[in-house]
């Protein structure tokens, strides 16, 4: 196995665990998704997750809805904390430690998300699922995955989505629509892309993180991606339209 990458942050969103279904969980898709992990980390590299909480509750849709803002962004970080929960059970029945850290106190279900304990658990061979997003309103989970990829030192962020890359437009709605394989950080924020929210970009600009975004319902993309194999779009490298 050619490891590009030892420490990685791996973003999946809410929807990414619902598989087929409408709402909620799908806990052969939450199964699927922890096999390749355990993957990862029986080949030694430390791996840190960062959950969005989208097929339970989303904020911006609870806001639209009426609800105040501020509220409708902490029950959706409450709703990540239950994914997180949910994938640290999955790795745990196939035998990986798994350590549930959230920016908002749940003493009883997690531990407060301390930077130095979060790297230590990964350095002894843990992964470190993050919960709560950053434990204010108004910012994504997206940008809490640049964050707190920053903040534990990791080589890399590794968006996993529905689709697999960044396109130049609405794939769904454009059958024409062309995927890029490379991008710099600067064309993503001034095309509007919608890679990932513009502070995460910038976040991930600032700290030199690169950014892969692939298709998480192909078994094996996540190894792939870790192996350095060409998959999806890389974004903070050369760009290919530029």
């Amino acid at each position: 196995m050619g490891v590009t990458y030892r420490r990685i942050l791996l973003k999946l969103s809410g929807e990414a665990l619902m598989g087929e279904l409408s709402y909620g969980i799908d806990p052969a898709v939450v199964h699927g998704i922890a096999e390749e992990v355990a993957e990862l980390v029986q080949e030694g590299i430390q791996v840190a997750i960062v959950v969005g909480g989208g097929n339970i509750f989303r904020g911006m849709k609870g806001a639209a809805a009426g609800m105040e803002r501020a509220t409708a962004d902490y029950i959706g970080m409450i709703a990540t904390v239950m994914n997180a929960m949910t994938l640290q059970d999955a790795l745990e029945q196939i035998g990986i430690q798994t350590r549930v850290q959230t920016a908002i106190a749940m003493q009883e279900v997690a531990e407060p998300y301390i930077r130095r304990r979060a790297i230590r658990h990964l350095e002894k061979g843990r992964v470190v699922v993050f919960g709560a997003g950053s434990g204010n309103p108004f910012f994504t989970t997206d940008t809490t995955a640049a964050l707190r990829a920053a903040e534990i030192n990791a080589e890399v962020l590794f968006k996993a989505t529905k689709v697999d890359g960044v396109y130049d437009s609405d794939p769904v709605k454009n059958p024409a629509a062309k995927r890029y394989q490379s991008l710099t950080y600067s064309h993503v924020l001034t095309q509007d892309l919608q890679v990932m929210d513009s502070t995460a970009i910038a976040l991930c600009k600032d700290n030199a993180i690169p950014i892969i975004v692939f298709d998480l319902s192909v078994r094996g993309n996540i190894k792939r991606a870790v192996t350095g194999e060409s998959i999806g779009t890389i974004v903070g490298g050369f760009c290919e339209v530029c």
